[in-house]
């Protein structure tokens, strides 16, 4: 049995170079059916994601599920395209991400590429641009703040499958999740002061929304719960609230079966019955604005707390590209090239 390996354009200078490849969740590359196919169909097939056996889940997946989400998707993605630039706010701020902590970086020679777990830009096309740039070490940042099997572990994977596709391999190094890193507490909570004091209301509550996951995958052992306890423990304490004022909840359930809880739509409509009718919502477990945060709770999570007598919502964006964002994402960077530059 023979390979072929891909090998860099160009030589590896004769002192090495080190370089940084961000990893983000992904993103369809257009509106249309076949493209929002195309990425689920990558996405929802990912074994990290749904541990269900392929035999049973595929012929589900290739199904009703591709037969019909793609328009529902389609539609929530076409809600917050960036129609200049013709893609979504997810890739517009991990580009900007990238384009930051390159500018930090450049005087020292150390090139930054970002690529997506699903979808385009992909993982391997990220680092051959590494490679063809001399870099024989990588730095591997997935843009996750809390561990989960379902996000940090895969975008490693994927990091590795490219890796196997390599006749000469860069050494890798990546950098560990970040739930209660100081310096990401910092930027969140500068980032939320500086909404809240932009609104013209003041919140009776700031509502923590995090990415929930199937709590199966939790009793199996992922660690995600106890990172995002860490992360609201950590914020709670920077912001001086107490865990009333500043409650934790979990989105994006999907499918029948239990994820963990308390789940953010029925915790967020049952507050106007206790008085509650002011607040904001803040999304800790993301480093960019998306259609989680954007769609699902900008506009389905505004609308069912409205509808059960709300009266004013507000939505802190994520750190995006902000100054914060690239400090952090710099100096987490340059925890990892410690002895390579």
């Amino acid at each position: 049995m023979s390979f072929l390996y891909r090998t860099p354009s160009q030589p590896v200078p004769e002192q090495g170079r080190a370089g940084v490849l961000l990893v983000n969740l992904g993103t369809p590359d257009a509106l249309g059916y076949r493209a929002v196919r195309r990425y689920l169909l990558e996405f929802l097939s990912d074994r990290r994601v749904i541990e269900a056996s392929p035999f049973i889940w595929q012929p589900i997946l290739r199904g009703i599920v591709l037969a019909t989400r793609p328009f529902t998707s389609g539609a929530n993605y076409a809600r917050i395209w960036d129609r200049t630039r013709d893609e979504s706010p997810l890739r517009t701020h991990t580009r900007g991400q990238a384009e930051g902590l390159a500018a930090r970086l450049k005087d020292e020679g150390v090139p930054v590429e970002w690529g997506m777990r699903y979808g385009n830009p992909s993982v391997a096309a990220a680092m051959d641009r590494l490679m063809d740039a001399g870099c024989d070490r990588i730095v591997v940042l997935p843009l996750y703040p809390q561990y989960s099997a379902t996000t940090t572990a895969t975008a490693n994977d994927q990091v590795f499958r490219a890796l196997m596709e390599l006749r000469r391999q860069p050494a890798i190094r990546t950098v560990p999740p970040f739930p209660d890193d100081a310096r990401y507490i910092d930027a969140l909570s500068k980032s939320i002061r500086t909404s809240l004091s932009a609104l013209p209301f003041r919140p009776q509550r700031l509502v923590a929304s995090f990415h929930g996951i199937p709590k199966a995958y939790v009793e199996k052992g992922d660690s995600y719960p106890q990172d995002c306890e860490r992360t609201i423990t950590a914020l709670r304490q920077s912001l001086d609230l107490r865990e009333e004022q500043m409650p934790l909840t979990y989105q994006s359930r999907f499918g029948p079966t239990e994820w963990i809880q308390p789940y953010t739509a029925p915790f967020v409509a049952g507050l106007p019955a206790e008085g509650i009718t002011r607040i904001a919502v803040v999304m800790p477990g993301f480093m960019t604005d998306c259609i989680e945060t954007l769609d699902e709770i900008g506009r389905e999570l505004r609308e069912e707390f409205m509808h059960a007598g709300g009266e004013e919502f507000a939505l802190v964006p994520c750190l995006n590209a902000s100054p914060e964002a690239i400090d952090l994402i710099e100096a987490l960077s340059r925890d990892s090239l410690a002895g390579w530059l």
